[in-house]
């Protein structure tokens, strides 16, 4: 007898051809999904990494600006400081510059001039007094400009005594006080 076989070979061929495709496609969706869970876990490594080296950059800044705080303090201080050595310098070097102010004032000041007060005001000097003469009071002022350490004499007030009293003069000059001393200074 002929070999004939009546069984539903294509039909059963469909269905295992269908059910392999099922698994094939379940396969692919597996492989899929973990895929996609490795590439997320990935991710998640990777924004856990770039959250930590912002931290990291974060805490290194707060670091550098601390620095930079305390060095502006710093910088603060020393400007202070500085400041506080120029003032202390420019008292030492003036300091004998009132010795010098009263020796040329007994120098320069000529018979017939009496002074009566004496004012200074940084370097500015303002002298008063009674002069015989207005003669006498223009020699005071061309001895105080040929001083070293005084200059500039420059006459505010001159009034003339009345000649029953004691015929004296009342004048008030401003004078500038000179430091010789500072030229030779700054041409060093």
């Amino acid at each position: 007898m002929a070999n004939i076989n009546l069984l539903p070979w294509r039909e059963n061929l469909r269905k295992k051809r269908k059910r392999d495709f099922g698994f094939q496609l379940l396969f692919a969706i597996l492989l899929a999904c973990l895929a996609t869970f490795f590439w997320y876990l990935q991710v998640q490594k990777q924004i856990e990494f770039q959250e930590s080296r912002n931290a990291f950059i974060k805490a290194e800044i707060a670091k550098v600006d601390e620095k930079i705080k305390e060095i502006k303090d710093l910088e603060k201080k020393r400007a202070e400081l500085v400041a506080r050595m120029n003032v202390i310098q420019e008292l030492q070097a003036s300091r004998p510059m009132v010795v010098h102010l009263f020796d040329e004032l007994v120098k320069t000041i000529p018979d017939g001039v009496f002074l009566k007060s004496l004012a200074q005001k940084g370097i500015q000097v303002t002298l008063s007094g009674q002069a015989q003469s207005n003669a006498r009071v223009s020699a005071y002022m061309r001895a105080i400009d040929a001083s070293d350490w005084m200059k500039d004499a420059d006459l505010k007030v001159i009034k003339s005594g009345d000649k029953t009293a004691t015929g004296m003069s009342e004048f008030q000059l401003v004078a500038k006080q000179a430091n010789p001393n500072a030229k030779q200074e700054a041409e060093q």
